[in-house]
């Protein structure tokens, strides 16, 4: 039996992935090589390329959105401060360069496009929550969760194609971060303020 797990070939797909490689990258002997081992230690645990491939994207679901949420919500924070560690922890520099970048330029493949839709709707649908926690009508609550993850989209497709743009449009990571939450969270304490949705 080998000593490689299954998250073990998972994460090493994840990284080829992630690397610039892309989907096509992932090739079973390659990735072999990569972790030291055989091609019979990747039939131990997987049926096919495809397997390992949904693994990796499952992998990447749990690392990227499902474990920092739940990070976040064991930090005892109030809806707010949640909302700024959320996006403190997103705009990071070396989160920007992750496999979301490479994963989007796949969306022709079904079970990316899947995958992605999956995660869009739950980081889309936690904004909105800690938006409706803060005091925001449900549907501006929702409007402007995707106004942010929108930023986060723009972002990391600067950070890509232009990071030195980025670097010096930005200036400080910290004062962007704050301005983007000053419009998200605009008119919280007057909700009544907020113009209603049409129909």
């Amino acid at each position: 039996m080998s000593t490689l797990t299954r998250d073990d070939w998972a994460a090493a797909a994840l990284e080829v992935i992630a690397s610039g490689g892309g989907i096509a990258a992932v090739a079973v002997e390659p990735i072999a090589a990569r972790l030291g081992s055989t091609k019979g230690s990747f039939y131990w645990h997987f049926r096919s390329r495809s397997d390992l491939i949904e693994a990796a994207l499952l992998r990447w679901e749990r690392l990227a959105t499902l474990d920092v949420i739940t990070h976040i919500d064991g930090t005892g924070l109030d809806a707010e401060g949640r909302l700024r560690a959320l996006f403190e922890h997103t705009f990071q520099p070396r989160q920007l360069m992750g496999a979301d970048m490479a994963l989007l330029s796949h969306t022709d493949l079904a079970v990316v496009r899947t995958t992605i839709d999956r995660v869009t709707k739950r980081r889309i649908d936690y904004v909105a929550n800690l938006l409706r926690e803060i005091g925001l009508p449900t549907h501006v609550a929702r409007r402007r969760a995707v106004l942010g993850y929108s930023a986060f989209l723009g972002n990391l497709q600067l950070a890509h194609a232009s990071p030195d743009l980025l670097r010096r449009s930005v200036g400080s990571m910290k004062e962007y971060t704050d301005e983007v939450l000053a419009m998200l969270i605009s008119d919280r304490r007057h909700p009544d303020s907020v113009v209603a949705a049409p129909g």
